[in-house]
């Protein structure tokens, strides 16, 4: 098991939030953070502080990405056309395990991403073991025969905490989806407010 995947609801008590709105998290009784000094009382946060939150609360929405990877897809966004913060969101949810974790096939990024390492996944027909694989659209994407009847997968379809967002169709019969297209950040469904805007401003001091 990861360290990652071992603390990841220590990240939403760091960052004082529910960032994957999910009924267990430790937010919903203690809103402070973890170790002893959880409790202090913080002062007016300065305007850094509100842009490494913010980058802290989008990069561990993602399954806690490396700060080397998340800076690479910063950097990519800037050098393509359009808005910087609309194309970095379009990227991250481009990666694979936010796929799979967006069609229901996995009930966190991190299940999603072991899911996906442990070569469960298939895209157009052809296993991808890479959970930053990132998805074109029209890719159609599905869980291999074999694993169709896991238990984990069966669990998560069935989920009423989260929907498939509008820019996927997905057939949780025969565990297979599309990827229709890039989404716009207003089409993201995040359970806590996030704001890439405060992110490219963070990366480009």
């Amino acid at each position: 098991m990861s360290k990652r995947l071992e603390s990841k609801y220590k990240i939403n008590r760091r960052l004082g939030v529910n960032l994957w709105g999910r009924a267990k998290s430790p937010v919903n009784r203690r809103e402070y953070g973890p170790g002893q000094h959880g409790q202090r009382r913080k002062g007016k946060p300065s305007d850094y502080s509100i842009q490494l939150m913010a980058k802290q609360k989008l990069k561990g929405y993602y399954g806690n990405i490396s700060e080397k990877q998340f800076r690479r897809y910063y950097q990519e966004a800037v050098r393509r056309k359009g808005d910087t913060s609309e194309n970095l969101i379009n990227l991250l949810e481009r990666r694979l395990d936010a796929v799979i974790y967006r069609m229901k096939f996995a009930i966190t990024p991190f299940a999603a991403r072991q899911f996906i390492s442990h070569g469960h996944i298939l895209v157009n027909g052809r296993k991808v073991n890479i959970p930053s694989f990132l998805v074109r659209d029209g890719d159609v994407i599905e869980v291999r025969e074999k694993s169709k009847q896991l238990a984990i997968v069966l669990d998560s379809t069935q989920t009423g905490e989260r929907d498939v967002p509008e820019y996927m169709d997905v057939d949780h019969r025969q565990m297979k989806g599309t990827f229709v297209r890039g989404p716009k950040f207003a089409d993201v469904p995040y359970p806590v407010q996030m704001e890439p805007n405060l992110v490219v401003e963070y990366y480009s001091r």
